[in-house]
């Protein structure tokens, strides 16, 4: 089973683009080291404070799945400069 989630964010600490990268990059660099998991920026690139993120995971259990893929949430949710404003999960397979 695929799980696909995009998470829409909101970046407080950043007051420029290079601010966003800087945040974005901890989070990403952390959930991909920690986690088996892809995940991209995947809209928002000019906006500042503002990110939509994807992440997939691949699973033969729904369950684990969707434990990773909490487990990623948690992970963000544990920045303080970063707040989760939406999240879309879909499954195929």
């Amino acid at each position: 089973m695929i799980l696909y989630a995009e998470i829409e964010c909101f970046i407080y600490e950043a007051h420029s683009l290079k601010e966003k990268r800087s945040v974005l990059k901890r989070v990403i660099t952390r959930l991909q080291n920690r986690y088996n998991i892809t995940i991209s920026e995947l809209d928002f690139q000019d906006l500042w404070q503002t990110t939509l993120i994807g992440i997939g995971t691949i699973s033969p259990d729904c369950v684990h799945a969707e434990q990773v893929l909490d487990a990623c949430l948690a992970l963000i949710d544990s920045f303080p400069e970063i707040e989760r404003t939406r999240v879309e999960k879909q499954w195929f397979g």
